[in-house]
């Protein structure tokens, strides 16, 4: 029951208050021993003495992200829903200046785009340091104008995101917010009128002891120089528009001049790149038709010399098939002339001419019976026959 919202609460951006706190950071304050001890049963009216107390600000620290103080009491503003009235005294609080943050985070969290500027923005002028407790439990140096910048302009701050707001330029664009005047401006404003002042003043003096030591009124005087005075800053403003125009008319010339050379110059840039890629393609063309042309001549070389290398196979074959011939004619193998036998092959003239002789020489023909019959003999012993 400690940690249900109050029943008279209501929904803020269509949720439950607390659930505006992500669910872990949640439970990580519920199971703290500052909520359970120090934030039970607080009001709107006992949430301030706890507030006081204060002495820094921050989300979650350490191994087992712990919560600080400043978000379980964030946390309990949440939870009990205080009026509008006590969020905004809690930001005009001067005195404590966690008391003020803690106002203006919790607003930050559950108020309107426009009450988010009109009450935050003021504090851009306090410059009041704070302590802020980091992610690793150390503290670091902060003031009130950075963190209400950080509120405004980023959408994460203590380990809580903050619901998104418009961009002031937007709502001032809308009529919603008017223009945001710096302090600082009224402050110059001030000077400003004071310098005018005084400067008025030292006029009206010099101008009083001139007429009286020259017995002259002061009015009529300053109404003379003011005449003349309005006579000759009309010729010099004359003068000056004049020169201005002239000026001017130069600039323009001058502009023209240097905006058509840079056009020139640009045209001419074109044809030369434009003259750079055409020479570019016709030296790829070149190259190519030269690359094409060396390999036409190489295959034209190489059927040179496969044909070469065949007919100079081819003429030693020949060679060799004339040299077998010869040789075989040579040993009397083929016969030079060759005539038809009476069974119709050829018969060599040689052999026959050689058979007819050693039919003549072998002695059996002989006229002698005797002696032919002895060569007849011989020839058959294979003896040499009697040549008587």
């Amino acid at each position: 029951m400690a940690n249900r919202t109050d029943p008279t609460a209501k929904s803020i951006h269509g949720t439950n208050p607390q659930n505006l706190v992500e669910k872990i950071v949640r439970s990580k304050i519920y199971q703290n021993t500052y909520w359970k001890e120090q934030c039970f049963g607080l009001t709107a009216e006992t949430l301030v003495d706890k507030a006081m107390e204060l002495d820094h600000l921050g989300g979650t620290f350490g191994g087992n992200r712990k919560p600080t103080p400043f978000l379980c009491l964030v946390m309990k503003m949440l939870q009990i829903q205080p009026e509008k009235e006590i969020v905004v005294e809690f930001i005009k609080n001067e005195d404590y200046k966690y008391v003020r943050i803690l106002g203006a985070f919790y607003l930050r969290l559950t108020g309107s785009v426009t009450d988010v500027y009109q009450y935050l923005e003021p504090l851009y002028n306090d410059y009041r340091k704070l302590r802020q407790k980091l992610s690793d439990g150390k503290y670091s140096l902060t003031h009130v104008d950075e963190v209400i910048d950080q509120l405004l302009t980023t959408d994460y701050s203590c380990d809580i995101a903050l619901p998104r707001i418009q961009k002031r330029w937007t709502l001032e664009a809308s009529g919603i917010l008017e223009a945001r005047r710096s302090a600082l401006e009224d402050d110059f404003e001030e000077e400003e009128e004071k310098e005018d002042e005084a400067q008025a003043m030292d006029v009206d003096v010099n101008t009083h002891e001139k007429g009286y030591y020259h017995g002259r009124s002061p009015t009529r005087d300053k109404d003379r120089d003011r005449k003349r005075d309005n006579y000759k800053y009309r010729e010099r403003d004359y003068d000056r528009d004049r020169d201005y125009d002239r000026d001017y008319g130069r600039g323009r010339e001058r502009d023209r001049d240097r905006d058509r050379e840079r056009d020139r110059d640009r045209e001419r840039d074109r044809h030369r790149l434009r003259d750079e890629k055409g020479f570019g393609r016709e030296r790829d063309r070149e190259r190519e038709r030269d690359g094409r042309e060396r390999d036409r001549r190489e295959r034209d070389r190489g059927k040179r010399r496969s044909r070469s290398r065949s007919r100079s196979r081819d003429r030693r074959e020949r060679d060799r098939e004339d040299g077998e011939h010869r040789r075989r004619r040579t040993r009397g193998s083929i016969s030079p002339r060759r005539q038809p036998a009476d069974d119709g092959n050829f018969q060599d003239e040689s052999k026959k001419k050689k058979k007819e002789k050693e039919k003549k020489s072998d002695g059996t023909d002989h006229p002698d019976p005797e002696i032919a019959e002895a060569n007849r003999l011989r020839a058959s012993l294979g003896l040499a026959p009697l040549k008587l």
